[in-house]
């Protein structure tokens, strides 16, 4: 089994690069996907955020609203700080409650954002970084989700710079180009992960 870590900036493509390599045949355990979860209403999760931010991060309906939230702790590192000691922890163990059910699957990618923030670098077999030039990312950002370009920049600024990233990388994804040229990329990349993973289990 080898165990892959990927990520990069916000606005880089992770997503597009893990649903291409789930279609490859690779386990994706999707660090944001499972951070939705654990925060899910009911759940002890929620009620922590609740409790350390006040009833004005819920809905009406009683579900974390994100965007509020986003913006209160990306604009303060402490803030950000309370709300990762409640979210990570939790993220955490379901990812290895995952990796552990998972058998002998010969790669597991696990997509987690904050990989270099959290110095989670040696944990893995191999970590690939999906880069992209700032500018694409702030343009991605505002065309996908919405963003203004000062919300894309202080989402941006908030995480590790691109070198201190590219730094810790295995293997790099340049995602500058197209969906085309991303393709090609995965599938190589793809390659090099089943021989590294074959490599490993011989």
């Amino acid at each position: 089994m080898l165990r892959v870590g990927l990520t990069g900036g916000i606005g880089s493509g992770k997503g597009e690069v893990a649903r291409r390599l789930a279609s490859y045949g690779a386990l994706v355990i999707d660090a944001d996907q499972l951070a939705r979860e654990v925060v899910a209403p009911g759940t002890p999760g929620l009620a922590e955020i609740a409790q350390a931010f006040g009833t004005r991060v819920l809905r009406p309906g009683g579900d974390l609203d994100r965007q509020l939230l986003g913006e209160i702790v990306f604009s303060d590192a402490d803030l950000r700080g309370r709300l990762n000691a409640i979210v990570h922890p939790r993220v955490g163990d379901r990812m290895r409650e995952i990796e552990q059910a998972a058998g002998n699957a010969d790669v597991i990618v696990q997509v987690i954002p904050l990989l270099v923030e959290n110095g989670l670098a040696g944990t893995f077999d191999v970590v690939v970084v999906v880069d992209a030039p700032p500018a694409a990312q702030v343009n991605r950002l505002v065309r996908t989700r919405g963003m203004t370009r000062s919300q894309a920049l202080a989402r941006m600024s908030a995480q590790v710079t691109r070198e201190e990233r590219l730094a810790a990388a295995t293997l790099v994804v340049d995602n500058s180009g197209s969906l085309d040229d991303l393709d090609g990329q995965v599938a190589a990349l793809w390659a090099e992960l089943s021989r590294r993973a074959e490599k490993k289990d011989g």
